[in-house]
This record gives C-alpha cells, sequence and structure tokens, in this order.
C-alpha cells in the first residue's frame, strides 16, 4: 500500500514536469497556469541548473531531475521488495 502511494507521487511529479516543459513552448511565463507549474517545478530544477553548465537554447535540467527522481524512487522503494 504504501509502496503504490510513493509510486504514485513520483508519477504524478513526473507528469507535472513534463507538462511544464511542454507547455513551455506554448504559452507565456505569465500565464497562471504555467505560473502555478513553475511554483512546483523550479525549485527543484533550480540546484540541478547551478551545477550543470549552460547549453546554449536546450535546458537539460529537467531531464536530470527525472532522472534523479527516478533514482529516489528506486531507492526509496528497496525495503518494500
Amino acid at each position: 500500500m504504501i509502496a503504490q502511494v510513493i509510486r504514485l507521487l513520483f508519477s504524478i511529479l513526473n507528469v507535472i514536469i513534463l507538462v511544464d516543459i511542454v507547455i513551455s513552448y506554448f504559452m507565456s511565463p505569465y500565464h497562471p497556469f504555467r505560473e502555478f507549474l513553475d511554483r512546483i517545478v523550479n525549485p527543484l530544477l533550480s540546484p540541478i541548473r547551478k551545477i550543470m553548465p549552460q547549453t546554449g537554447m536546450i535546458d537539460f535540467s529537467p531531464i536530470i531531475l527525472i532522472i534523479l527522481l527516478q533514482v529516489l524512487e528506486y531507492i526509496i522503494l528497496i525495503p518494500f521488495n
């Protein structure tokens, strides 16, 4: 039961990150929905952006965040397996 809840929370967070990536190409940064998602995602991305070098116009920090979340989920779920 607890493992399912943890998986669900990490899945929801991954979807939020992916939606934020996609809508960043289409919506204004001042749109209320995008601001809402940015308030959730940006605190998670900020430390990664400080460490990663600039790669031009492509931001790889969301990909790194998703990978880190998957690793964290795996580590958290080890005791439940």
